[in-house]
Formats: structure tokens, sequence, C-alpha cells
């Protein structure tokens, strides 16, 4: 089994003052977001970036590789809240340096220990972590709400 998904990019002028925008090709469940040098390195003034859809990708991805090993650990959750956090740096070339999970759960009956057990399992196989890994840091930092 597998399955592809598309996206689309297109890019006008130089790197510094050009801009782009990017559309999904496969759902059509978002609208064509503006994308541009700026938004990447300084402000984003209501502009995207591949930093931004990457954490986008990774917080959504990570919610349902957790969501999935609780359930199947018997403590399916009532609620899973994800932030993802890009750190995109200038070294020798701008690069994507690590992603920082920040979860906060409320999972009737699991103990803290095996909550944290479960947490940092799935940011290790979630598969947008699992792409990651080896050249992205990443870390996961998980509340378990009472």
């Amino acid at each position: 089994m597998e399955t592809t998904r598309q996206a689309h990019a297109t890019w006008s002028g130089t790197l510094t003052e050009g801009r782009g925008s990017v559309r999904p090709g496969t759902s059509g469940a978002f609208p064509e977001l503006r994308t541009t040098w700026k938004a990447r390195t300084e402000t984003s003034d209501g502009v995207t970036s591949p930093e931004e859809l990457l954490a986008a990708a990774h917080a959504t991805c990570y919610s349902m590789a957790f969501s999935g090993d609780l359930s199947k650990a018997g403590f399916p959750p009532e609620k899973v809240d994800v932030s993802a956090t890009i750190l995109f740096r200038k070294l020798e070339r701008w690069t994507v340096i690590s992603s920082t999970l920040e979860v906060t759960a409320k999972v009737p009956g699991i103990g803290r220990e095996q909550f944290q057990q479960i947490a940092e399992g799935a940011k290790d196989m979630c598969p947008i972590s699992r792409a990651l890994k080896g050249n992205v840091e990443l870390a996961v930092s998980a509340t378990l709400e009472q």
C-alpha cells in the first residue's frame, strides 16, 4: 500500500527580491499561499515559508502518531495539541537545524512515566520525524493534562 501527495510551487524573480506561491496539488485543502525570501529569514508579515509548512507537517504527523501509539497502548486520548517549532539558521548555507515538538494531551488513566515514554517513541517514529532524522535535531516536550 502506498500513497502519493503533491504540491506545486512557483517563483518569479531573484532569490531575495522575488516572490512565489505554493498550492496543494492533490487535495485542494488549502488556498494558494504566498512565499518570499524575507518571510523565510526575517518577519513573515502574513506570508508563509517552507519551514512553516514543514512545522505544520511535523505537528500534524506527530499528533497522529502519538494518538495512535496511545490508543495501541490502551489509552485513547481525549485530546492532543501539538506545536512544532522549526529552527532555520544561516551556517555555511541556510539550514534547518531542529524541529521541537510541544505536546499537551488529555489521556485518561495513563501514568506520567508511560505517557512520556510513548511521547518520546512517537517523536522517533512518525513518518515526518523519520524523514528528518539524521539531518535535523528532534526534540519533544510533553505535558499530561489532568
